[in-house]
């Protein structure tokens, strides 16, 4: 079975067990609600909840094929809403999916390879009475912040990276792994920036319109999701632009290596070319040359020599060329 939790409630507690072997466990009495979550659950196992509960037939659809982008459906009484989870793979960000069916007495959660469970979040919520009380809707609210709660990990794994890069980027020059990993984490971020736009929208939808099965005085609560998913998105933003800023600062320190290289090497063969032009004069095979058979020309042309390579360094290193 993939059901991982199923209860009634009823004043805030837990009332009983549900059994979805047992239709019978399914009827519910006056102020009680039932809370199911399923883990990718089979469709006739979707099939029993939908004739038990009127889920329609699309929203179905899209929680069996589990390839949705967050929103929100309307069908009649009854919400449907679709929210991503993230976690990280390794060095990838995974993704999963939370389908949320939400009626007047019901709540039921599909999930597709999230990596939380609702466990701990049932249980946060089941030791508050006086919240458990709202009802489904304050059950949407807590459901979409802790899945909007689990994003923090990844931005705060992958900004330690994004840093030490930075600190490692301005001493020594990027391998050609690190610089395959900014494109790699930029890519990342890119797919998970388009994942927080629509998991906004779901938050404001829910905050500012009427919706069915939204009490007025929840909405506010979900103003909270909406503020975290816009936290998330200005640190993948940040994230994203400190990226950009290693990758250049890394370019723009290799061209200011590369050309004090340069620099360097044409000042040592500025100083080279002298004694080589004087000795390439000099090597000539001709008969008449100026002091070519003076005592001290040999001692003349190297103090000359020395004299004019010891100028045109001490010139180059005052010019930092040296």
């Amino acid at each position: 079975m993939s059901v991982v939790a199923a209860y009634v409630y009823g004043d805030g507690k837990r009332l009983r067990a549900i059994d979805l072997a047992v239709p019978a466990s399914l009827d519910l009495r006056d102020g009680e609600f039932a809370w199911i979550g399923l883990l990718e659950p089979s469709e006739e196992e979707l099939r029993v909840l939908q004739d038990r509960f009127g889920l329609h037939p699309l929203a179905v659809e899209d929680a069996l094929t589990a390839q949705q982008m967050p929103k929100i459906d309307v069908y009649g009484d009854q919400l449907f809403v679709v929210a991503r989870t993230a976690h990280l793979e390794g060095e990838e960000i995974g993704y999963g999916e939370t389908d949320i069916f939400v009626g007047p007495h019901h709540l039921i959660t599909v999930r597709h390879g999230s990596a939380r469970a609702h466990i701990e979040l049932r249980q946060h919520l089941e030791a508050a009475p006086a919240h458990l009380k709202h009802g489904v809707d304050y059950i949407l609210h807590a459901v979409l912040d802790f899945i909007v709660d689990g994003y923090f990990p990844i931005v705060e794994a992958i900004e330690e990276e994004v840093l030490a890069m930075e600190r490692h980027a301005l001493d020594a020059f990027l391998s050609r792994d690190e610089v395959t990993r900014i494109f790699n984490l930029r890519r990342e971020l890119m797919r998970f920036r388009r994942i927080l736009g629509p998991m906004e929208e779901v938050a404001n939808r829910l905050e500012h319109h009427d919706q069915p099965c939204i009490d007025p005085e929840v909405r506010p609560y979900f103003r909270d999701v909406g503020d975290h998913v816009r936290r998330v998105a200005s640190l993948v933003e940040g994230l994203r632009d400190v990226l950009a800023s290693v990758f250049e600062a890394s370019t723009l320190l290799e061209q200011q290596r590369q050309g004090a290289i340069t620099r360097r090497l044409a000042a040592w063969a500025a100083i080279l070319a002298v004694p080589t032009a004087i000795a390439g004069i000099y090597g000539m095979n001709f008969d008449v040359m100026p002091e070519l058979r003076w005592k001290y020309g040999y001692f003349a042309v190297v103090a000359l020599i020395a004299v004019v390579c010891a100028f045109l360094y001490s010139r180059f290193k005052r010019a930092k060329w040296l």
